[in-house]
């Protein structure tokens, strides 16, 4: 337990005028470097830790959770004309192995190692994207979960190092396409808001890069550029994503360095898969739920008017996530509730059938094989461990390949319930516990939550939490607008000014799980990270008597000044810019750090960040903290900022387990569990 008060944290009398308001703001030193802030991590982790290493509990979790960090786990599996490529983790390894093999029946063979980047493990391959042929790989490194990535090209199946392209910045998957020469690449500025510089480039094997020639410049924060390239070499595609809400569309002949505008001054959102001659693109146009466009590339590619492609599916009562080409047929990935389905359709878009999926769960990383009639994904719910599937499609039928080696030594209720939210809109949430457990409105729960970005919360095994359910806990997940979970339309009635119906959901969960005798309001936790630390910062500030406990991880907390940091610019695509007067308004009313009171007592709340977040700064989780500390009644209020980590990608298993201790050990502790141990 902690045995003194919270960290002295000076306040300066400092303030900044908004529209005419003057913002009191005594903790604006904390957002400038140097060795005040230093100090002042060091004392809230000092303080953090006192607490949370002297939880009793925490010592009874430990090998538990290292013996659930310390299994193998598979990533789905990509097919090449080469080979497959799988991610797989072994007890031993503190970052997972690429492997490749030329058949499902070789033995995998080292490709790429993350455990030799570094001696701690946290340098970590952040992504790798394979070639159309199968014959070339890259890969980007980061470190400490910084998101900045070095990208190493290697050969197949030899390893060998091709070339390196140093400080590509926020380069992804999503921002490379392969040519036969080369391959296409987007990169960013390295530090603060230079991230959201964004340059399109063209590489050829061999070529200096510091050479390569410009494609395209991005200078709208909120817009990235999404490439793709088809498998024979001939077109390249370009989207222009803008604010997760609309797309632009320009074409190139790969190799070429000037755009064609194909769709522009879009208000939908347009995104290709890309099959010989034809895209297929994924639009919201007249489709809140998504269908596909058919674009012919075949002939001379200039402007088109959407509305006049010709449809290639239609909507469907479930949204389109994903979609790859298997052989010679198209397998589209819905969502339906926050559910996965599986749907087969041929080249000309008819639906063949349904793919039959193991239950009530999430299908990841769908990856089809172009040269055989098979696809692969991996699939996991709340009570099925995260496993990988092979699909025939010619025998309509799945084989499980792989899944962890770990028994689920007792069963679960998964239930998916709805109820009402203040305006009176229905609401889904899942609901998992142990099967024998009793309803008597004293069981200790999580609430867990989102709702943004048009981001789903869907079934996910849940490791390190098995041990809460084990002991009697129950976890809930909402899913509150803002988030995709029935399309654009819930994602539209939770932006800008409707941001409060997103708290207004996670409120009406809590006083849900309440009054259906789950849990008491002491016994209720609450957690979410990232706009889901906005959530949950929202709902702590603004119904403090229905919690007993609040996880508030990597948050975005003071929303007056969140565009100033880091990528926060290009966020107010989804809230609106405290730079507006009406905006402002409606921003203040919700921001959580300018939103304490005094005069109120909160419950015990931990803040979690990161040293080299390099998204949501780590000052909205320290100047929270702060005022918290030394103006409101309650708590302990903790603030735990961890090193050589970032947002969530990239951690060793090591950090993993230190992480989840922290997290379960305040939650044990505050709620009162019981650890019923194995």
């Amino acid at each position: 337990m902690v045995q003194h008060g919270p960290p002295e944290t000076k306040r300066e009398n400092t303030s900044y005028m908004r529209h005419g308001d003057v913002v009191a703001d005594p903790y604006l030193w904390l957002e400038d470097d140097g060795e005040d802030v230093a100090a002042f991590v060091e004392r809230q982790n000092e303080y953090a830790d006192d607490y949370l290493e002297s939880v009793d509990v925490r010592e009874d979790l430990r090998p538990r959770f290292e013996e659930l960090a310390r299994t193998t786990d598979y990533g789905s599996i990509t097919p090449a004309p080469t080979g497959y490529f799988q991610e797989v983790e072994r007890p031993e390894d503190d970052q997972p192995v690429l492997y490749f093999r030329e058949s499902l029946e070789d033995d995998r063979e080292v490709l790429v190692d993350p455990n030799e980047f570094s001696e701690d493990a946290t340098k970590s391959m952040g992504w790798w994207t394979v070639s159309a042929d199968g014959e070339r790989l890259a890969y980007g490194v980061d470190e400490g979960g910084d998101e900045l990535y070095d990208v190493t090209v290697l050969e197949v199946p030899s390893g060998d190092v091709l070339e390196e392209l140093p400080g590509l910045g926020r380069a992804n998957p999503g921002m490379f396409a392969w040519t036969p020469d080369g391959f296409y690449y987007g990169r960013t500025g390295l530090e603060g808001e230079a991230q959201l510089e964004k340059e399109i480039r063209y590489h050829e094997h061999g070529d200096d890069p510091d050479a390569d020639p410009l494609v395209a410049e991005v200078d709208e924060p909120s817009t990235w550029p999404m490439l793709s390239t088809d498998r024979d070499g001939e077109h390249l595609l370009v989207a222009f994503v803008t604010g997760w809400e609309r797309s632009d569309l320009s074409y190139a002949a790969v190799g070429d360095t000037d755009l064609t505008p194909v769709i522009t001054d879009a208000e939908h959102l347009y995104t290709p898969l890309i099959y010989d001659d034809t895209a297929y693109v994924r639009t919201d146009l007249d489709a809140p739920y998504y269908r596909f466009l058919e674009l012919d590339l075949s002939g001379d590619v200039g402007e088109v008017d959407p509305a006049e492609l010709p449809e290639a599916i239609p909507e469907r009562e479930g949204i389109v996530q994903g979609a790859t080409v298997a052989d010679d047929r198209l397998l589209v990935q819905y969502e339906r509730a926050a559910v996965s389905e599986l749907e087969v359709f041929d080249l000309d878009g008819d639906h063949v059938r349904s793919i039959d999926l193991p239950g009530t769960g999430t299908v990841t990383g769908l990856q089809g094989n172009r040269d055989a009639p098979e696809a692969f994904f991996g699939y996991q719910s709340f009570d099925h461990l995260p496993a990988v599937f092979r699909y025939d499609l010619d025998s309509d039928a799945s084989d499980e390949l792989d899944r962890p080696d770990v028994a689920l030594e007792f069963d679960l209720t998964v239930e998916q319930v709805r109820y009402e939210s203040a305006d009176g809109t229905e609401v889904p949430m899942f609901i998992v516990h142990r099967e024998d457990l009793d309803r008597d409105g004293d069981n200790p729960t999580l609430l867990y939550g989102y709702g943004g970005f048009e981001n789903s919360l869907t079934p996910g095994f849940q490791t390190f939490g098995r041990e809460f359910l084990r002991s009697g806990g129950v976890f809930a997940q909402a899913n509150l607008r803002g988030g995709g979970e029935f399309g654009k339309e819930w994602h539209e009635a939770a932006r800008h000014g409707n941001k409060q119906h997103t708290f207004d959901d996670m409120i009406a969960a809590a006083e849900y799980l309440i009054d259906e005798d789950y849990t008491s309001s002491d016994r209720l936790a609450i957690q979410g990270g990232s706009n889901g630390g906005l959530t949950v910062g929202a709902v702590l500030t603004q119904r403090p008597d229905l919690l007993g406990a609040v996880c508030c991880h990597v948050p975005l907390l003071d929303m007056l000044r969140f565009h100033t940091f880091l990528l926060g610019s290009s966020w107010t695509s989804e809230y609106g810019s405290p730079d507006d007067p009406e905006a402002y308004e409606y921003i203040k009313e919700y921001s959580p750090y300018h939103n304490v009171d005094p005069d109120t007592e909160y419950p015990p709340v931990f803040f979690k960040t990161a040293e080299d977040d390099t998204r949501v700064h780590p000052v909205h989780a320290w100047k929270m903290a702060a005022r918290m500390q030394a103006v409101a009644d309650g708590g302990p209020f903790l603030c735990k900022t961890n090193r050589d980590t970032g947002h969530g990608t990239g951690k060793p298993t090591w950090m993993i387990v230190e992480e989840q201790l922290d997290v379960w050990s305040f939650l044990f502790d505050q709620l009162n569990v019981e650890y019923d141990a194995p």
